[in-house]
């Protein structure tokens, strides 16, 4: 506990005081569709790549600002179902462009002029090769704010447990997710999911063929 000089004692103040802690929350359907349209509107390219493909990808934050070119595309044609090498993860993750993201990537990559050799998101900061996760993190917030939203409720996690939450609910089938999210264990799929484990397992029995 601080003590002053003259030995009067304060209670220290927590760090996290005031902040909300622990797992962010995932966007709703129509929150996805809300921010798309405001980048569009605002013909925000680069930003509209990077909010697709965040939400399709359902890659770390850290993964996903370290994609080059070359992982998601071949010369001007960006792949279907590209094989990047997750830094977290044993083998490929398992992402995923739908049409809206590859045109959104394709748009992007011409009007950046961007090389197979070049980061996808270069930093506009010349000490930085690419955008880092802390630019990331800022514009992810301005996001959520711009429909509303309270930033403090919402991360970059939140951009990867987005859709696994969306597909978990249409289709209860965690086996599916724990695949999609690269999780070796369906414990951890579980948590992101914030479902009760005994339920969890349950489930993911009725699903085993």
């Amino acid at each position: 506990m601080p003590t002053e000089l003259n030995g009067t004692q304060h209670p220290q103040i927590p760090w996290n005081k005031g902040k909300v802690i622990g797992q962010k929350r995932p966007l709703k359907l129509q929150e996805v569709w809300a921010i798309r349209i405001r980048l569009q509107l605002a013909q925000q390219i680069r930003e509209l790549a990077l909010f697709n493909l965040a939400i399709d990808s359902k890659l770390r934050g850290c993964d996903l600002v370290g994609l080059h070119v070359s992982d998601i595309a071949h010369g001007h044609t960006v792949m279907t179902a590209p094989s990047c090498s997750s830094k977290k993860l044993r083998g490929p993750s398992n992402l995923r462009s739908p049409g809206k993201t590859r045109e959104a990537l394709t748009t992007w990559i011409a009007h950046a002029k961007l090389k197979d050799d070049q980061f996808l998101f270069p930093s506009r900061k010349h000490a930085l090769p690419h955008l880092s996760t802390w630019q990331y993190a800022r514009v992810v917030e301005r996001w959520v704010i711009s429909i509303g939203l309270d930033p403090s409720a919402y991360g970059t996690h939140a951009m990867r447990r987005t859709k696994a939450t969306l597909i978990y609910k249409r289709t209860k089938n965690l086996r599916a997710v724990q695949l999609l999210l690269g999780h070796s264990k369906l414990e951890s799929t579980v948590h992101y999911l914030g479902i009760e484990v005994d339920d969890a397992l349950d489930m993911a029995e009725q699903t085993e063929v």
